[in-house]
C-alpha cells in the first residue's frame, strides 16, 4: 500500500463527539479508516471507489439509529 496522508478526523466531531468517532487517511489508492480512540488497534483499508460509494449512501439514506437489544 502506498504511503498515508494525514489521518483526520470528521468536521463534525466537535466536543463531546469527539470520542466516538473514526479519522481517515488517504494514499494515491487507497483510502483507510481507524477508530480516534484507540489508533494502534488497526486499520481498514477501501479502494476510493468502494469508499466514496459508501460516503454517499451514508450521506443519502437514512440511518437506523435503533440499536438491537
Amino acid at each position: 500500500m502506498d504511503t498515508l496522508g494525514d489521518w483526520r478526523k470528521s468536521s463534525y466531531s466537535g466536543p463531546g463527539d469527539g470520542d466516538a468517532c473514526v479519522e481517515i487517511a488517504n494514499s494515491p489508492t487507497h483510502t483507510a479508516v481507524r477508530d480516534s480512540k484507540d489508533v494502534t488497534a488497526g486499520v481498514l483499508t477501501f479502494l476510493p471507489g468502494p469508499f466514496t460509494t459508501f460516503l454517499k449512501a451514508l450521506k443519502t439514506q437514512p440511518m437506523d439509529t435503533e440499536r438491537p437489544a
